[in-house]
Parts: structure tokens; C-alpha cells; sequence
């Protein structure tokens, strides 16, 4: 995790403050993100619809959808995508021809069950309560359906841990300044440290009814795809 001298806001704070800061950042995101990662996010995004194996046909929520990648993805693979942002200037700047609607992560607008299955990249630690959007993605997931949820990681090698730790700390602000935002670039290598530990988060999907949890390290550890499938029911379900 980052240490910094200034805490990361929390709460109504950090609701506020990711969504002026992706305001302000959408119209050059996509060319920051292919710049700063190589391109390497297209792949991690089409490995993240690839492991959701689902039907021809079949709905996808893609949460934090931003400028609509997934969307495209998921197109490409025969899928039906419906984008949900908190920002309305990511979404002023999608290029998906998809439906995309301006919502919170906490509270879906979406139906119990209504969708077979969900997508977020990269939105992990923006949201409040990660909690929260596991036990929404459980509400609006139909049994059997399936999440896969892309993010940031730090590699297990040491030395590509300090590599990394260098890039992603120094290079990727300097950037993400050039091209775009300086301050949105700051506070990214900090938003790591809003990401409870792997085993964690995978304890939380199987406690929001999720069966099924794995986690995929990509590109030498630098991303992770979190997977997982809806269960049929949960014993608090079915005790309630």
C-alpha cells in the first residue's frame, strides 16, 4: 500500500471527489490509459469478457463503465451491455452505442436478478464500500450468472514489485500530467491502498453469494481478475 501524508477521503468526500476528478479527466482517459499501460489494458479487458462464459445473447451490467471499452468487448463477443458510471463526463465521452445510464455502484439501477452477469474495470478501489457493491452485484446477478471484476495489483516478484512500485509511482503521474489531469494521476498509485488484501476481497464475494471466486494475476502481476459466480442461494437466504 501507498503511505502518504494526506489521507484519502472516505465517505460522501470520496463519493465527490472520484466523480469531479473523472469529470475532469474523461476527455483524454482512453489515450492515458493506452500511453501509460502500453496497451496492455485491451488485453486485460477482453480476458475479463472472455472469463465470463456466458450465452450468446446474454445481459451484462458493466459497473464503473466509463468511456464504454467493456461495453465494446462485450459486444464483440455476442453479449447485450448495459454501462452504469457516477460520472456524466465519462459517459458524455463513451463511444459504445450501448445503453448506458448514470448511477451509483452502492444502488444499482437495475432489477433483482434482471442480468446474467457483470463487469468492472479498474473501479474497484473508487468505490465507498466494496462491500456494498459485492452484496449489489449479488442482488441484480441472476443465480448461476457471473462477475469479472479487473484491478490494479502489485507483483509477488520482489523485483518486479520495486520496478513496478517506481513505474507506477512516479512514472505513471508524470504521465497522466503531461497528458491529462496532474492531481487525478497523483491520487491514483494512492488508491491502491483502498484495496482490502486479495484473500479479503475473495471472502467478501462468497460472503455477498458468490461460488466459484478465483483470482488471475496478469501480465506479471501488475493486474488482477477477480472471477466468480452467482450461487443459487446463500444460507442467510435461505434463512431468511
Amino acid at each position: 500500500m501507498s503511505r502518504t501524508s494526506t489521507p484519502l477521503p472516505s465517505g460522501d468526500e470520496k463519493v465527490a471527489a472520484v466523480r469531479s476528478m473523472f469529470d475532469t479527466i474523461a476527455p483524454r482517459y482512453d489515450l492515458v490509459n493506452r500511453v501509460m499501460t502500453f496497451r496492455m489494458d485491451v488485453g486485460w479487458r477482453r480476458r475479463a469478457v472472455g472469463a465470463l462464459g456466458l450465452g450468446p445473447g446474454s445481459v451484462v451490467l458493466d459497473v464503473a463503465a466509463g468511456t464504454g471499452d467493456l461495453c465494446l468487448d462485450l459486444v464483440r463477443d455476442g453479449y447485450r451491455p448495459v454501462g452504469v458510471d457516477l460520472s456524466m463526463g465519462m459517459l458524455q465521452h463513451a463511444h459504445t452505442a450501448a445503453p448506458l445510464v448514470q448511477g451509483d455502484a452502492l444502488r444499482l439501477p437495475v432489477g433483482d436478478a434482471l442480468v446474467d452477469g457483470a463487469v468492472s474495470g479498474f473501479a474497484l478501489r473508487n468505490f465507498v464500500d466494496l462491500c456494498a457493491v459485492f452484496d449489489e452485484l449479488a442482488r441484480v446477478v441472476r443465480p448461476g450468472g457471473r462477475v469479472a471484476l479487473l484491478d490494479v495489483a502489485s507483483p509477488s516478484n520482489p523485483v518486479l514489485r520495486m520496478g513496478h512500485a517506481v513505474y507506477f509511482g512516479h512514472v505513471v503521474p508524470r504521465i497522466g500530467g503531461l497528458l491529462s489531469d496532474p492531481a487525478a494521476y497523483r491520487y491514483l498509485p494512492k488508491s491502491v491502498a483502498y484495496l482490502p488484501s486479495p484473500s479479503v476481497m475473495l471472502d467478501h464475494l462468497r460472503a455477498a453469494g458468490f461460488g466459484a471466486v478465483s483470482r488471475q494475476l496478469l501480465s506479471g502481476g501488475i493486474a488482477q481478475l477477480i472471477c466468480a459466480t452467482r450461487r443459487v442461494s446463500t444460507a442467510a437466504e435461505a434463512g431468511g
